[in-house]
């Protein structure tokens, strides 16, 4: 049963997919820190100065002045969290939308390269097929 998990754990789609779980955690964090602190605050300056991690609607309790204060207070609706998390989505979704299209990009360049015993005259094939076999008698 050992020798079998193994065989599993040290598959190439397995050591594959471990790697693509580690890239994409470290991406996700580079996608906050460039929605939070690059992305935001431009939007923020365009807006008045708006900041939309603090955006929320309170639906219950006693009015409060912060988003953690008011959640405390009862049910919230943090809408603006919600768009910061949107654009962090999409900006995900853009960048792995390019790396799959360039990885079909190869793919089909790859696919599309001719196979170089094919485009050899016939004769030409057999010639090398009777060469191959000479030389594997001697």
């Amino acid at each position: 049963m050992l020798k079998e998990f193994k065989e599993f754990a040290l598959k190439g789609n397995m050591v594959d997919l471990a790697i693509g779980v580690i890239i994409g955690g470290a991406f996700g964090g580079l996608v906050n820190s460039v929605v939070n602190d690059i992305i935001m605050p431009i939007i923020g300056l365009i807006t008045g100065g708006i900041d939309f991690s603090n955006l929320y609607i309170q639906l219950a309790g006693t009015p409060q002045s912060t988003l953690a204060a008011a959640r405390e207070a009862g049910a919230t609706l943090a809408y603006g969290n919600f768009i910061t998390l949107l654009i962090n989505f999409l900006i995900i979704a853009w960048v792995l939308f390019i790396v799959v299209k360039a990885m079909n990009t190869m793919k089909r360049k790859e696919e599309a390269k001719p196979d170089t015993v094919a485009e050899l005259p016939r004769d030409e094939v057999l010639l090398t097929e009777i060469r191959d076999l000479l030389a594997a008698k001697k």
